[in-house]
């Protein structure tokens, strides 16, 4: 049997299932990159307080990227994920994706596509 935690957001108080079990499963969380621990920030986050919150981390990490440090961030060193997610990753402008600069930064070079975001 799995029993889902109902917590409520630190931040916006909102209620929201945790992925987090008794039986150990891993939370929705874990989906996003391991950039900081949220517990610095406050206690738990609903979905849409962690996403922001973490978008303002990266946000704050990519502002310090010149294209002299961006080979070898440590974006590039965590694991790799096939998984993007739409406001950290990329975005979309007319129906296209468009990467943002954390997803080019994770990759860890550049792929000579001239494109828009790109910090190499």
């Amino acid at each position: 049997m799995n029993t889902i935690k109902v917590k409520h957001c630190s931040s916006c108080k909102t209620p929201f299932d945790c992925g987090d079990s008794v039986e150990g499963m891993a939370c929705w969380c874990n989906d996003f990159p391991p950039i900081f621990n949220p517990f610095d920030i406050a206690d738990c986050l609903c979905p849409s307080c962690f996403k922001k919150a973490c978008s303002d981390k990266i946000d704050e990490f990519v502002a310090t990227i010149t294209p002299e440090n961006a080979i070898g961030n440590k974006a590039s060193l965590l694991p790799e994920s096939t998984q993007i997610i739409e406001g950290i990753d990329y975005y979309f402008e007319d129906g296209n994706y468009v990467f943002k600069p954390w997803f080019h930064l994770k990759r860890g070079y550049c792929c000579k596509s001239d494109c828009t975001h790109c910090p190499y």
